[in-house]
């Protein structure tokens, strides 16, 4: 090998080694100016606005193992539950079995509703399954509306106790308008069972 192969084969190699250590560095500098948007900012969730006109909760001591289900029904619409997850108005968001398949350890179910129409509505509380047979079940239930955008005004919560296994208790009946202002006087807690109207 002369040295003119050589001063060749030594410049090919140094453009090469030149070409890979300039991408690896324009790589280097994209992964660099892409790390700050990889991982946006946490919202919280107290700026974050829950979906929904009307908004029925139920909730129960996190340390029992008992299945309580929810029960909802709009004007006009059919009632939305654990067998029956949404209708026009109510979506079940959340259907909670007690401590079967839960991470949250929280016993908790939510409803949401598209829309507030005029008429009355029902809320009702169902004991499913009792897997401590831990009886009386305190079950607290609580009714908001969307005022507007960003404000929720709770318009009714209560108390209640479920007895015995298969119990159905009409927790609220109440009246909005149509401007989804509770109607004065409307709160009631007349029974109607909600899981045979389906």
């Amino acid at each position: 090998m002369n040295d003119l192969d050589q001063f060749e084969d030594d410049e090919a190699s140094t453009v090469f080694r030149d070409v890979i250590m300039l991408t690896l560095l324009g790589f280097v500098a994209i992964v660099v100016l892409l790390l700050p948007h990889l991982n946006p900012p946490f919202e919280s969730v107290e700026a974050a606005t829950p979906p929904g006109n009307v908004i029925v909760e139920i909730l129960w001591p996190d340390e029992i193992d008992t299945d309580v289900d929810l029960w909802v029904e709009a004007p006009g619409d059919q009632p939305v539950g654990y067998s029956n997850l949404g209708g026009l108005v109510f979506d079940m968001l959340r259907d909670d079995r007690g401590h079967y398949r839960d991470i949250s350890g929280a016993n908790y179910e939510v409803a949401y509703s598209r829309g507030a129409p005029k008429g009355e509505y029902t809320v009702n509380v169902h004991l499913y399954s009792n897997a401590e047979r831990a009886l009386p079940v305190p079950v607290k239930v609580i009714v908001s509306v969307r005022v507007d955008d960003k404000k929720i005004r709770r318009i009714a919560a209560r108390d209640v106790s479920l007895g015995f296994l298969g119990e159905e208790i009409t927790v609220l009946r109440f009246s909005l308008d149509d401007k989804a202002r509770l109607v004065p006087g409307s709160i009631h807690q007349l029974p109607r069972p909600l899981r045979a109207a389906r």
